[in-house]
């Protein structure tokens, strides 16, 4: 009679788990696909903080235009708006010629916006994607203007405004600024990453041309920034005040330069000058509102592209 040894049994490789101590375990969290952040109360708070805190000075704009200037000079200051908000925009309205300060900004502000678009884009192409001599000599040119103080141009250029003929004029504000350095670099920086040679490549081996290449790759490739770029453009050419206060004259004025109008008397009015610089909100406030899911989406397709 035999017997039989019984079979060993392989070892177990995996190591016994360690006993964690409460409190001292780490919890790590992994994210899949499709799976969101949830906050915590704590982001919740700052996100109402932060948010109140970006709604109150324009809500303490439309308290203050809604009142006259005893109450608003008040201690404690008014909360809540008054019944005077109309009279105070009307009031606005005529004394500063705010309808044709909205139409001059609105050219100034729309055709500085467009040019800086269409000159950005290409010359951001041109840093990124094409070869020539002095490329990169050409580039450190242009970023060193940034480092140069836009009041030393003053007065060279208020001259030069002058002898061309366009002093007081719109012109004079809308050449000066038709494309900038901060938009050069942007958009080099964009196409860098978010155009490929490859797609250049193959539009050239199907014989397409410069322009065709522009349009047709570069354009749709470009569009995300184009619209960070154009926002951020169109709100500096509105709020701009330095130099159309220099170039323009009390006839001919965009909307900072007639809110200046208002408050440049001995005792303004603080009241009526809330209620300009409401109405210049909400041309803003309306831009926003049309475009701004289309900023946005292409904030996201540049981060997702990224």
């Amino acid at each position: 009679m035999t017997t039989t040894s019984p079979t060993p049994t392989a070892p177990d490789l995996d190591p016994a788990p360690l006993p964690v101590t409460p409190g001292t375990g780490r919890r790590r969290f992994k994210i899949g696909a499709g799976q969101q952040l949830k906050g915590g109360p704590f982001t919740y708070a700052a996100l109402i903080i932060v948010g109140l805190g970006s709604v109150f000075p324009l809500y303490w704009t439309l308290v203050a235009a809604s009142h006259d200037q005893q109450r608003v000079l008040d201690s404690p200051p008014p909360l809540l708006p008054g019944g005077r908000l109309w009279s105070n925009l009307q009031s606005a309205w005529e004394q500063a010629h705010l309808g044709k300060a909205i139409v001059n900004t609105v050219v100034v502000a729309g055709s500085i916006t467009a040019a800086t678009l269409f000159f950005c884009t290409l010359a951001g192409y041109a840093f990124a994607k094409m070869r020539f001599r002095g490329r990169g000599a050409l580039m450190t040119a242009v970023i060193a203007t940034l480092t140069i103080p836009p009041q030393l141009s003053v007065v060279p250029l208020f001259m030069m405004m002058a002898n061309i003929g366009w002093g007081g004029k719109l012109e004079s504000v809308i050449f000066p600024t038709l494309v900038g350095a901060f938009g050069v670099f942007f958009m080099r920086q964009y196409l860098l990453e978010a155009l490929p040679y490859e797609l250049i490549e193959a539009a050239k081996v199907d014989g397409a041309t410069n322009i065709r290449i522009v349009w047709n790759v570069v354009l749709p490739a470009a569009r995300p920034a184009m619209m960070v770029l154009g926002m951020l453009t169109f709100v500096q050419a509105w709020n701009d005040f330095f130099w159309p206060f220099l170039a323009l004259n009390q006839d001919n004025p965009t909307i900072q330069v007639a809110l200046g109008q208002l408050s440049a008397s001995y005792t303004p009015d603080q009241s009526i000058v809330m209620a300009g610089a409401l109405i210049s909100t909400l041309p803003l406030l309306l831009v926003f509102v049309i475009f701004g899911k289309q900023i946005i989406g292409g904030i996201m397709a540049g981060a997702v592209k990224g």
